[in-house]
């Protein structure tokens, strides 16, 4: 028998595909692209199926790597897993140090902060996922990361910054916490992606239509605005 014909005889597989993540390109020899290409398809993977879920096997034929390169650069599945925590904060951070809130007068980089914090967690809900996950765990490897101190201080320093700024120019009330004021900031917006779907479900309510979201959206910011004006 030919090659032809029993090719015609075995039907064609398609390939598996984890949701939310797409096939990365083919791998090169360039070992910061294959890295960065197994942390985003690692963070769909982790994101939809936590820890325990997640297969390192489906990560390695989605980025078309092996299993061993993953081990090679990871060490583990759970080092792969803090490594993808760690990119998730770190890309986080880094917009936020584009913001250039010192340019704004503080009312206004507060809205403008308020308001990327909202959006990104609305359009990264593998994050979102993320954290949840991460806190099932308890912080169990967060706590093991020797970089996430590091990576979390600048936000806080920013919006330190920010918040001296109002009170210096009296439009923001003394007394407040800036530590006290990010957890505000991003519980508003966090709960708008991570309990969407039950909340939703139980107040009748389309959590992801854009009049809800624009909506919801200048309600948070305002919300803050408010609580922190003097």
């Amino acid at each position: 028998m030919n090659e032809t014909v029993r090719a015609s005889r075995t039907p064609a597989r398609p390939p598996r595909a984890s949701r939310g993540a797409r096939p990365a390109p083919l791998r090169t020899n360039d070992p910061e692209r294959t890295k960065a290409d197994i942390l985003a398809v690692a963070e769909a993977e982790f994101g939809e199926k936590g820890l325990a879920g997640a297969r390192i096997d489906e990560i390695a034929e989605l980025t078309k790597t092996s299993k061993r390169m993953i081990y090679y650069y990871f060490g583990s599945k759970e080092g792969l897993y803090l490594a993808v925590l760690e990119e998730a904060y770190r890309r986080v951070r880094d917009v936020e140090a584009e913001l250039h809130l010192q340019d704004l007068s503080p009312e206004e980089a507060l809205r403008r902060l308020v308001a990327f914090t909202f959006d990104h967690h609305l359009h990264h809900e593998s994050y979102i996922r993320l954290v949840m996950s991460e806190n099932i765990h308890r912080g169990e490897y967060l706590a093991q990361s020797p970089r996430i101190q590091a990576l979390n201080v600048p936000a806080i320093d920013a919006i330190r910054r920010l918040y001296e700024r109002g009170v210096k120019a009296g439009a923001f009330r003394k007394g407040l916490d800036p530590v006290d004021l990010h957890a505000s900031i991003s519980a508003l917006s966090f709960f708008n992606v991570s309990n969407r779907h039950t909340f939703g479900l139980i107040f009748k309510l389309d959590m992801r239509s854009p009049a809800y979201i624009a909506q919801r959206r200048e309600n948070v910011v305002e919300m803050i605005v408010r609580f922190v004006r003097k």
